[in-house]
Parts: C-alpha cells; sequence; structure tokens
C-alpha cells in the first residue's frame, strides 16, 4: 500500500498581500518598491519615541473589497493589536495587526483544480503591517537592514485546513493572486514579496479525525515553490511516521534550489506574541452605507466571469482560465464577441489563445489591427472560404505587419478555399492513381491512409481545397 493512500495530508495557509497604497500602513511614508534602502522610513516608521501612528484609510477599504469578493462577515466593529516578538527588522519591537477582532470573518475561495472546481473556506482576513528586510548576501559577516518595507499595509488570509494536495495550493494561490489584480488592490507580484504564504502541513492516517503536530513553511514567494515545499513537507512527514518517529512541531523554511524544507526553529502559539489591544489607535466603527458604497463601485470578478464563459457561450474550461487570467484578456474577448455576435466563440477563443494573448508582437497587434480585421480574418475561416493552414500560415503574419482588408488581401494572394467538387474529385483521382500502393493498403483494411491521401491532395491544391468536400470525395471514390 502507497504512503499516499495510507496518509492523509491536512494543509491550511497563512497568505500575505501586500497593498498597493501609496502611503504605509500607519503613516505618510511611500511604499515605492525598489527605492534605496532605508530611504522611505520616518520617525514614524523607526518607532521613535513619542509617535503615534494613524490607520490608512485605504488598507480599510481595500480588506473591505477582499472580504466582500470572497462573500466574508465585515466586522463593523475592529481594532488593532499589537503582536510582540523581536527581529532584527522589526522597529518596534511588536507588529501592528488585529488579533480577536479582524476586520473579515468567514468567507470561502473556489477556484479550478485539475480535479474540477474546489471551494476553500476562510477563518478570516485581518489587517496589518509588514517587517523590513533584513539582507544576508551583502557581506559574509554582517546582516544589513532595509526598514523601507517596515510598514507596508498588508492583509493576512487566514484559511480554515481544507487542503489535501500540494497542486490544491498551486491553484489556490494562483487565483487569489488573478482576484486581488481584478479587484485592483495589489499588483500580485510574487517575485517582489507582493504576496507571499505561510504553509500549515501535517500528516495523519486516513480516517483519523485528530489532527497531529503542524510544521509551518514560511514565506513562500511563488506558487510553483509553494507546491514544492509542500510534496517535500508531506513526504517528508510520511516518512518520519512510518519510521515511528513523532512530528515536532516547528516553523522551516524551503529551501528552492535543493527542493527542501529545513528547521529554524520551534513554532510559536499565539500565546508566546502576547497580544493586546493598541492603544494608541482608536476601534474602528465602519457604517453599513460605507460598506454598501464599496460594494457597489467592485469589478466583476474572475468567478462572474468563469461562469459566463463556460455556461453561455460554451467554451471548454481549461480555455476560460487562459481567457480570465487577467481582466484586461477577459473583458477585450467579450467586447469582440458583442460586436461580432457572427463568430462562434470557440473559434474566437482559439484565436486569442493562440495568436493574441502569447503574441510577442501583441503589443504592435493591438496597435495596429481593430476588431474589424480580426472579425474579417475569422469570418472567412467561419465561411470556409479560407482554409485555417493558409489563414494563420500566409494570412496572419501579413496583417500584423500591414493591416488591410482581408478578403481583398485573400484575393489578390489568389488564397481562397475552392469547394468547386469536379475541381476537388479531379485532384483526388490524380493522388489516387499517382499512389496505388497506399491505395492497395487502403482496399486491404488501412483506413487511416486516407490522412495521407488527404495531405496529398492539401499539397496539390496549395492547401486551398476545402477539406471536408475533400475527405467526403475519397470517401466516395474508395466506396468508405
Amino acid at each position: 500500500m502507497g504512503l499516499t493512500k495510507k496518509y492523509e495530508a491536512i494543509i491550511g495557509l497563512e497568505v500575505h498581500i501586500q497593498l498597493q497604497t501609496r502611503s504605509k500602513a500607519f503613516c505618510g511614508d511611500s511604499t515605492l518598491f525598489g527605492s534605496t534602502p532605508n530611504s522611505q522610513t520616518s520617525t514614524i516608521s523607526l518607532a521613535h519615541p513619542g509617535t503615534l501612528p494613524r490607520p490608512n484609510k485605504k488598507q480599510i477599504e481595500y480588506a473591505i473589497i477582499l472580504g466582500l469578493a470572497l462573500n466574508c462577515e465585515i466586522n463593523q466593529q475592529s481594532y488593532f493589536d499589537r503582536k510582540h516578538y523581536f527581529y532584527a527588522d522589526l522597529p518596534k519591537g511588536f507588529q501592528t495587526t488585529q488579533n480577536s477582532q479582524p476586520i473579515c470573518k468567514g468567507g470561502e475561495v473556489t477556484f479550478e483544480t485539475d480535479q474540477g472546481l474546489k471551494t476553500i473556506r476562510l477563518h478570516h482576513i485581518h489587517m496589518e503591517e509588514d517587517a523590513g528586510k533584513s539582507l544576508h548576501e551583502i557581506d559574509p559577516t554582517f546582516t544589513y537592514i532595509d526598514l523601507n518595507r517596515a510598514g507596508i499595509p498588508l492583509l493576512e488570509m487566514v484559511t480554515e485546513p481544507d487542503f489535501r494536495t500540494a497542486n490544491e495550493v498551486y491553484h489556490f494561490i494562483n487565483e487569489l493572486r488573478r482576484l486581488v489584480r481584478y479587484l485592483d488592490i495589489s499588483d500580485g507580484n510574487m517575485e517582489e514579496g507582493s504576496l507571499r504564504c505561510d504553509c500549515n502541513i501535517s500528516v495523519r492516517l486516513q480516517g483519523q479525525e485528530t489532527l497531529n503536530a503542524r510544521c509551518e513553511v514560511k514565506n513562500i514567494n511563488s506558487a510553483r515553490f509553494a507546491r514544492k515545499a509542500i510534496e517535500f513537507e508531506i513526504g517528508r512527514q510520511m516518512g518520519l511516521m512510518e519510521d515511528g518517529h513523532e512530528i515536532k512541531q516547528e516553523t522551516r523554511e524551503f529551501n528552492p534550489d535543493q527542493g527542501i524544507t529545513t528547521a529554524l526553529r520551534s513554532k510559536e502559539d499565539a500565546h508566546d506574541y502576547r497580544y493586546f489591544p493598541e492603544p494608541d489607535i482608536l476601534p474602528l466603527h465602519i457604517s453599513e452605507g460605507y460598506i454598501t458604497g464599496v460594494r457597489n463601485a467592485m469589478p466583476s470578478l474572475p468567478a462572474f466571469y468563469r461562469q459566463l464563459l463556460i455556461n453561455q457561450y460554451g467554451l471548454a474550461p481549461d480555455d476560460v482560465e487562459i481567457i480570465i487570467d487577467t481582466q484586461a484578456r477577459v473583458e477585450n474577448f467579450r467586447m469582440f464577441l458583442d460586436r461580432n455576435e457572427k463568430i462562434p466563440p470557440k473559434l474566437a477563443a482559439n484565436f486569442f489563445i493562440n495568436k493574441w494573448f502569447p503574441s510577442e508582437e501583441a503589443e504592435e497587434i493591438s496597435k495596429g489591427l481593430d476588431f474589424k480585421i480580426i472579425a474579417q480574418f475569422l469570418q472567412l475561416i467561419e465561411d470556409k472560404k479560407i482554409t485555417t493552414s493558409i489563414a494563420y500560415q500566409k494570412i496572419w503574419p501579413i496583417l500584423i505587419k500591414q493591416p488591410q482588408d482581408v478578403l481583398e488581401l485573400c484575393q489578390k494572394l489568389n488564397l481562397m478555399q475552392t469547394s468547386d467538387t469536379d475541381t476537388i474529385e479531379s485532384m483526388a483521382q490524380q493522388v489516387l492513381d499517382e499512389n496505388p500502393r497506399q491505395l492497395g493498403q487502403y482496399i486491404n483494411g488501412k483506413k487511416g491512409i486516407i490522412t495521407f491521401f488527404m495531405g496529398q491532395l492539401m499539397k496539390i491544391s496549395e492547401g486551398k481545397a476545402n477539406p471536408e468536400i475533400a475527405r467526403e470525395t475519397f470517401e466516395k471514390l474508395l466506396g468508405k
């Protein structure tokens, strides 16, 4: 019996979402990424005695936006707390966060996986500030501290332990990154640390109800790394349990170069942080009217577009995930379909996915080509006036460089598809006459050889023969 069938993984996430506000969570310091180290710090960022923090209204608004998008309950009475721990890059010696009264409670995230839709429950979302950054690679002896990041507004999303596989976590992170970009509350750039997650992982026997000690893998800044770290950690814990060892509750880090997790320290519990209410910030009172105003200003979300494209346009789920990856993509796609109702959605989706979205020339295309030209191009394919291969191999490259009337271009280049049955039958008979060995194979039962005949006919016709009529002609001549 394989270990993966014997054991079950229990996984929960703590996701830190860096908000794209212009100023920090509790002062006016800039949040611009990539500035000279320690150039975006003031007396408040540095926690000088006598300085007083003030909440960032945008952080509160963005927290409500995310909570509404995920069907959370918005806590109209909440407050900030102090969370005490020591890091060299934490100037105050504590973090201003939320503990017992977070701004958002409950909620859920639904996302597409390889096995279909999956829903993960949320425990809460709370507001807090980021710490600074310790730089270990500059000097072999000393650690350098950059406090530009100290005080950057964060939302921390805490999920219930509903994940069972590393792959589910991978898809969840990608869905969340897409969502915060749609909502325009974060750039979701994991490479710059705008989206980071801590993965809490434990393993138990299948059918067991109790939870075993968990290990937390900290500060993973890639969906791919999260998947690798969890896969390693699940395997490590299963191996320890098989050997009769006890799992120690601890904090670990992931080494992406080696693909392993290593121990950092024993895992803290909540009481270790000595939480208490932040005395320098008044409790937050959020009116129902304010929440309604935020709700009314929100854009359509990926879940809405996902259902629309599947149910109304009949597109395949895999294609839909590519189209809704960004708001610009899905809005361009919908605008195109709204203006060109005769174009089948599946034909349009194939074009956008394979030619528009991945093209290195996308910017050039969008400047020179309007939807009218693209519609002409696709309509000629739909009307079978040009073959798909000719359209993409010979016409599309010309249109990118020199947008023009597509029908006139096809006629000028003599690329129009022929559907004349007499002409196609003459070419089909020529193919059969010139290939007696393959004809004999077909007669003796090798029916798949018809694709060879089709290829030869398309070569003779220079790709202009209507493929459907060509196949029907061969079937008629060969008597099926």
